[in-house]
């Protein structure tokens, strides 16, 4: 960063210097003619619109992850409810048991907790049960399945969390905005004083346009709070799927948790 530093001061000096000494043997014109501040102001302008295009591909780019990851996560509850269904009876019904309440405690505590790029300890009790309640079937062709599954869960689940949390640095959506700042105000600058009325309405649809981008920017890099956010659907399918299941032989007073997901107290 030091190098980068220097050497755009070094080239902003150089450049001072030619204007100096070098121009007056190169151009013949007056030192009073050249390029004008609005000149100037179209690169900053493109400049500007590029660095938040690319920004918003990489914010959109985590969205995108962390809706394929809830999707994924909800697939693998739903694929360890399925075989489940080749345990023997008691294993059969603690797994079942068990994707009920992961899937609550991932909807009703974890999902709320990553708007602030959080996760929770409550699905990791479930998560926990899973692996004891697989010891007992180790060795049945079942255990493979329900390991495969698992596994695949617990990745989409890790990477869920991952794209919760902020993929752009504050430090850039603030330069972002200062970039914003200087190329609003250097258009301003370059309209007419009069008869301005066309321009004034073309800088105001200019600034909405940035300051819209820049918003959607900061929106989507939260792909779990804000106004476009990834909704708990996929999970909340996988608990539906998953409490049929278990009620076909059991009751609902059966599940070891409550409608948050938490353990019932004996």
């Amino acid at each position: 960063m030091v190098l980068v530093i220097v050497v755009a001061v070094l080239a902003l000096l150089a450049g001072l210097a030619a204007n100096r000494w070098l121009r007056p043997r190169l151009i013949t014109e007056d030192d009073d003619t050249g390029m004008a501040v609005k000149d100037l102001v179209g690169p900053l302008l493109t400049l500007t619109v590029l660095l938040l295009a690319f920004v918003l591909v990489t914010a959109n780019g985590s969205y995108g992850k962390a809706e394929v990851a809830s999707r994924g996560e909800a697939r693998a509850v739903d694929q360890l409810v399925e075989a489940a269904e080749y345990a023997p009876e008691g294993p059969r019904a603690e797994i079942q048991a068990d994707a009920v309440c992961y899937a609550r405690a991932v909807r009703e505590q974890e999902w709320p907790a990553m708007a602030d790029g959080k996760g929770s300890a409550a699905p990791s009790v479930w998560s926990t049960d899973f692996r004891r309640v697989f010891r007992e079937v180790e060795g049945k062709p079942v255990f493979g399945m329900l390991v495969s599954a698992d596994n695949k869960r617990s990745e989409e689940r890790e990477e869920r969390l991952t794209q919760a949390t902020a993929s752009i640095p504050s430090a850039i959506l603030w330069f972002l905005l200062a970039t914003l700042v200087i190329t609003v105000m250097a258009l301003g600058t370059c309209i007419p004083r009069r008869n301005n009325r066309g321009q004034i309405i073309t800088l105001t649809v200019i600034t909405a346009l940035l300051t819209t981008t820049l918003c959607i920017i900061r929106d989507v890099d939260r792909p779990f709070g804000g106004i476009i956010d990834v909704q708990p659907t996929a999970i909340a399918e996988a608990e539906r799927q998953a409490t049929r299941d278990f009620l076909v032989r059991h009751k609902p007073a059966d599940l070891p948790c409550d409608d948050q997901g938490n353990r019932r107290t004996v």
